[in-house]
């Protein structure tokens, strides 16, 4: 073993635009060890401490020799106590290969951000969330992101091994197919928001998949925080009766989006912030790549959650992020804003949706759940029904609506559509609902909550009816509310939907 000090006086400090990394000395191996021996080890270890104020990304260059059968690293680093209101350490970890660390990721081979002390790569496997594939000559780059640095600063280790010897052939990834079974044009159940032992979850595939389809999910979406690794590990979960799609949660600094659907094996960059002024770049790039723009719990409250690069290039939003909580409500009211915004500027709308966001036991898979009217049970039909907004949102499979507006001469209109009739016309809004017990029915408009229900029968069935016209109400939204637990907020979302547009 070989130790090395990586301490200020060997750092250099490279800036390409708006967007400043720190890189360190290279870590060698010596040049005459025996590279031909099978399952020969060489080993070095590198400590230093980062001060507060590192840029979001470190990166420790390894050059690594020919004849590497598989690399291997471990990390360390110290958490020490700090005064009450300010953040402790917090150090993510993954690596790029030879090909280098240029924004777009050509040489991204894996990321495990917080979730692992150590990770290995070879030609037939990898750690979950890393990229098998051959351990190539060349300088590899060690990445770290100093999340959150003690005013003592972040002493760090980090060991590199490095085994020698004949790779074992590479393994051919297969991915899940683009459609299921499906009931043709149908309302379907799906969450597009969960964590596998891929990212920071701790469930496998197959657990992800059993509980989406005892919680009656149609369609699931994989988003591993920065990495594509998962896709090649959900063909064999798939069926005529679930539908899994492809994607990522793109965690900046500065807020995490969803790519929704993406084309198996597309990798999305994080490495920006809403200062940099890039993140349309990779919108764009999401949607080259067959996927929908989710900015994800845009109002969390969780270091770096909280979303600031604007809706300019969402698809669609996550207004509701597992069990409903006060920035759900936040997020919900700014939805609402946005609304109005588009019909006062005549712009188009953002539709909502909402996700789980499940990690590991005991969070719920489907709780909620964003049901979508569809042509069919594929990938394309799915997005466009988010991307149209002809979806609701409920809390669990037992919630069922059925949402319309109709006119006088039998103009009639669903959820995420438009009822073309006359300022004046006389439109009557609505709501069939089950599954909802005890809920209050509110219609909510640009001018706010214009009707309140009773609450629905103990068995949780009911319908409600509302007239109004186009003048007094450029759309209707609805909400089902659980009884309020502190008066006078308003009571728990278990089911709300997207807009009917009134007017011409």
């Amino acid at each position: 073993m070989c130790e090395d000090d990586h301490g200020i006086g060997r750092r250099a400090l490279i800036v390409t635009g708006a967007t400043a990394a720190l890189t360190l000395g290279s870590v060698t191996f010596s040049p005459g060890f025996d590279a031909e021996a099978a399952n020969e080890l060489e080993t070095r270890t590198v400590r230093g401490t980062l001060p507060t104020g590192s840029p979001d990304f470190v990166y420790l260059p390894v050059e690594v020799p020919a004849g590497v059968r598989e690399l291997k690293v471990a990390y360390t680093y110290e958490k020490p106590a700090v005064p009450v209101g300010t953040q402790g350490n917090a150090l993510d970890i993954g690596i790029f290969d030879e090909r280098g660390t240029a924004l777009g990721g050509k040489g991204f081979r894996g990321w495990s951000g917080g979730a692992r002390t150590e990770f290995f790569i070879r030609a037939d496997d990898a750690t979950p969330g890393y990229l098998p594939g051959p351990v190539r000559e060349g300088t590899w780059h060690i990445a770290l992101g100093p999340y959150t640095v003690a005013p003592q600063g972040l002493p760090y280790e980090i060991t590199i091994t490095l085994a020698y010897g004949e790779p074992s052939p590479a393994v051919k990834p297969t991915y899940p197919p683009p459609r299921a079974k499906g009931r043709g044009r149908a309302w379907y159940r799906g969450d597009c928001h969960l964590h596998s032992w891929y990212s920071d979850g701790r469930r496998t595939p197959a657990e992800i998949a059993a509980l989406a389809r005892a919680a009656g999910l149609d369609f699931i979406n994989t988003s591993e925080h920065n990495t594509h690794s998962a896709h090649a590990h959900w063909a064999d979960q798939a069926g005529d009766d679930l539908l899994i799609m492809l994607g990522e949660e793109v965690t900046t600094r500065n807020g995490h989006v969803l790519a929704l659907g993406t084309d198996p094996g597309t990798f999305i960059d994080w490495r920006y912030r809403a200062r940099d002024n890039r993140f349309g770049k990779y919108a764009r790039e999401i949607r080259r790549s067959g996927g929908l723009v989710v900015p994800a719990h845009p109002h969390a409250t969780c270091i770096g959650c909280n979303w600031k690069f604007g809706f300019g290039e969402a698809d669609a939003v996550e207004v509701w992020n597992g069990a409903y909580t006060p920035d759900d409500e936040v997020a919900l009211a700014d939805w609402d804003g946005m609304l109005v915004a588009s019909v006062r500027e005549g712009r188009d709308w953002i539709p909502a949706m909402g996700n789980s966001d499940a990690h590991r036991d005991p969070d719920p898979v489907g709780r909620p759940q964003t049901v979508v009217l569809a042509d069919d049970l594929t990938r394309e039909a799915v997005q466009e029904g988010i991307r149209a907004g002809r979806s609701y949102v409920a809390e669990s499979q037992s919630v069922s609506l059925a949402f319309t507006a109709s006119g006088a001469k039998g103009e009639h209109a669903g959820i995420g559509e438009r009822l073309k009739v006359g300022k004046d016309t006389p439109v009557t809004v609505r709501l069939e609902a089950t599954g909802a017990p005890r809920c209050t029915v509110r219609f909510v408009t640009d001018q706010g909550v214009l009707f309140t229900s009773d609450p629905l029968p103990v068995d949780g069935s009911g319908t409600v009816e509302w007239r109004t016209t186009a003048s007094y109400a450029a759309y209707v939204r609805a909400e089902l509310r659980h009884e309020a637990v502190l008066a006078p907020l308003p009571g728990a979302l278990a089911a709300f939907t997207n807009p009917i547009f009134l007017g011409r």
